[in-house]
C-alpha cells in the first residue's frame, strides 16, 4: 500500500504558482506565548515572513510573524505545501460570523479582491447518484463546500427549473453570507441537510448580479466561458467581449490564471490598449463613430458654436460607457485623429464656425455699437436671445473681450488700452488706478475690471494700491 501511494503522488503534478496565494483555513487557535495559529493547504502562490496578508471574506489585516511546514519554521511557502501561520494580531473567532478568524476563512493578498454573495456557475449532477436523490430544483436551499468552508446558499437556473442526474446546467448560487471565490474554482453542493452530495461546479463569474443573470449578454457570456473554463483565452476574451472595456488589473484579480498568462492571451485578442484599459477593438471603432457622429450634429445643428461641450459629449454617450474612465480616453483619442479640444468644447479641426443667416444682422449691429469705441454691458448689447447668441459668437471667436458682464471691450481697442498701460508703467515704473485711470480717459466701472483683466492674464501685478510690470524689460 505504501509503494502504491508513493508511486500515485509521484506522478502528481505540482502546484501551479499563479502569483495568487490562498490558505483555506482549516483549524484556527491560539497557542500560549504566540498568539493566533491559522493551517491550511496553500494554493495559488507563496506566503513570506512578515509579508501584509488579509483574512477573507471579513476583509481583516494581519501579517505574518512566522510560517512553519511540517513542524520547521521557514521564510516562505509555496503552493501544495501544508501551512502553518502565525498571525498574532488577529483574533480567533469563538464561532462563525464573529470577529475574528474561523475554518473556513482565506489568507490572501488585500489586491484580490473582495469576498461576494453571488456568484454563476456551471453545475454538473452525476450519473451515479443513487436513484431516490432528489434532483436539485430552482430556488432549492443547498450547502456550498469550497476550500475549507460550507456555505447556506440557493441554486437557480437559467433555463430548466432543475438539475438531473448526469445533466450539466448554468446556474447561479446565492449565498447567505459573502463568500471569497475565482473565477474556476471548483466546488460541491450538497443538500441542505447534508445527507446527499446534489452535484459539483465550477465559478464562471464569482462577482455576479441577480438583475443579470437571464440577461442576453449574461447568458452569452455564461455560456461561452462554461465551454472552457480553465482557459484563459476564453476567459478574457469573454471578459472583454461583455464588459466591452475593462482595467487590465480587473482581468488578473479573482481568476485562476496569473499575470502572464492574461497577458499572453491578450495578444491573440480582438483588442485595443489604452493605459491600463483593455478595450474590444470592433467595439471601440464603432463607440469613436458615435462620437464623431454627436459632434457632427452639433456642427450642422449650431454651426455659430465652437464645438460640442465635452459635458454634453460625455451625456449623450453616457449608456454606452462601460467605465467613467473610458471616455477620458475617448475624447484623447478624437484628437489625435482629426479633432481639437478648444476648453471644454471638442471640434473637428476643420470646423471654422459661422454665422447662420438669423445671426448675422444681430452681430453686425454689435459691430456697429463698438465703432464709436466706448466700453458696453451685455445687456445693451444683447437684449434678446438673438443677440445674445450672436454675441457669444464674436466673443468666443476673439472679436470682443468680456472683462464682466458690465464691461465689454472690442479686441482692437483692449490692445490698444494693454499697449498704453505697459508702456506708461514701463516709464513711471509702477501706477495706481486712479493714475492709470486718467491716463487712460476711462471710468473707474471699467479701470478694475480691465486692470484686473491684465492680472489675470499676467502683464501686470498688483502691489498694494499700485500695478507693476510683471516683466518690465
Amino acid at each position: 500500500m505504501k509503494a502504491q501511494l508513493a508511486f500515485e503522488f509521484s506522478t502528481l503534478l505540482p502546484q501551479r504558482d499563479i502569483g495568487k496565494p490562498r490558505l483555506a483555513v482549516d483549524r484556527a487557535f491560539i497557542l500560549r506565548g504566540v498568539g493566533t495559529i491559522v493551517t491550511g493547504t496553500l494554493v495559488g502562490g507563496r506566503l513570506r515572513r512578515g509579508q501584509a496578508v488579509v483574512v477573507q471574506p471579513a476583509k481583516i489585516p494581519a501579517r505574518i510573524r512566522t510560517i512553519q511546514n511540517h513542524n520547521r519554521e521557514v521564510e516562505a511557502i509555496g503552493p501544495g505545501a501544508r501551512t502553518a501561520l502565525s498571525l498574532p494580531d488577529v483574533a480567533v473567532a469563538r464561532e462563525k460570523n464573529t470577529l475574528g478568524v474561523w475554518r473556513g476563512d482565506v489568507i490572501t493578498l488585500s489586491e484580490f479582491g473582495e469576498a461576494s454573495a453571488i456568484a454563476d456557475v456551471m453545475l454538473s449532477r452525476s450519473r451515479r447518484l443513487p436513484m431516490k436523490t432528489r434532483s436539485s430544483k430552482h430556488g432549492a436551499a443547498v450547502r456550498v463546500h469550497h476550500g475549507s468552508a460550507n456555505f447556506n446558499a440557493r441554486v437557480f437556473f437559467q433555463t430548466s427549473e432543475e438539475l438531473r442526474a448526469g445533466e450539466t446546467a448554468i446556474a447561479q448560487i446565492r449565498f447567505d453570507e459573502p463568500a471569497f471565490l475565482f473565477a474556476g474554482d471548483r466546488f460541491v453542493i450538497r443538500d441542505a441537510s447534508e445527507q446527499n452530495t446534489l452535484a459539483g461546479g465550477v465559478v464562471l463569474d464569482p462577482d455576479a448580479n441577480a438583475r443579470n443573470f437571464r440577461r442576453a449578454a449574461q447568458r452569452e457570456f455564461l455560456a461561452k466561458r462554461a465551454q472552457a473554463p480553465h482557459e484563459a483565452g476564453v476567459f478574457v476574451a469573454t471578459q472583454i467581449g461583455r464588459d466591452r472595456a475593462v482595467k487590465r488589473n480587473a482581468l488578473v484579480v479573482k481568476s485562476s490564471f496569473s499575470a502572464d498568462e492574461i497577458a499572453e492571451s491578450l495578444k491573440s485578442a480582438n483588442v485595443i490598449e489604452r493605459g491600463e484599459l483593455v478595450v474590444d477593438a470592433k467595439w471601440w471603432n464603432e463607440f469613436l463613430r458615435q462620437a464623431e457622429a454627436t459632434i457632427d450634429v452639433e456642427h450642422r445643428t449650431h454651426p455659430n458654436h465652437r464645438g460640442l461641450a465635452l459635458s454634453e459629449l460625455r451625456q449623450a454617450l453616457a449608456r454606452e460607457l462601460p467605465l467613467p474612465e473610458v471616455f477620458d480616453v475617448l475624447a484623447s483619442e478624437l484628437c489625435r485623429n482629426g479633432f481639437v479640444r478648444t476648453g471644454e468644447a471638442i471640434a473637428r479641426a476643420t470646423h471654422r464656425p459661422t454665422l447662420p443667416p438669423q445671426l448675422q444682422i444681430a452681430a453686425q449691429k454689435i459691430r456697429d455699437a463698438f465703432a464709436a469705441e466706448k466700453p458696453l454691458s451685455s445687456a445693451e448689447l444683447a437684449p434678446d436671445a438673438t443677440s445674445q447668441q450672436a454675441l457669444r459668437f464674436l466673443r468666443d471667436r476673439g472679436e470682443l473681450v468680456e472683462l464682466s458682464a458690465e464691461v465689454i471691450l472690442a479686441t482692437e481697442q483692449f490692445a490698444k488700452m494693454r499697449d498704453a498701460t505697459v508702456a506708461f508703467l514701463r516709464e513711471n515704473n509702477s501706477g495706481t488706478a486712479s493714475e492709470l485711470r486718467e491716463f487712460l480717459g476711462t471710468s473707474r466701472r471699467v479701470i478694475i475690471p480691465f486692470l484686473e483683466r491684465l492680472d489675470r492674464d499676467g502683464v501686470t501685478r498688483r502691489i498694494a494700491d499700485k500695478r507693476v510690470l510683471v516683466k518690465p524689460n
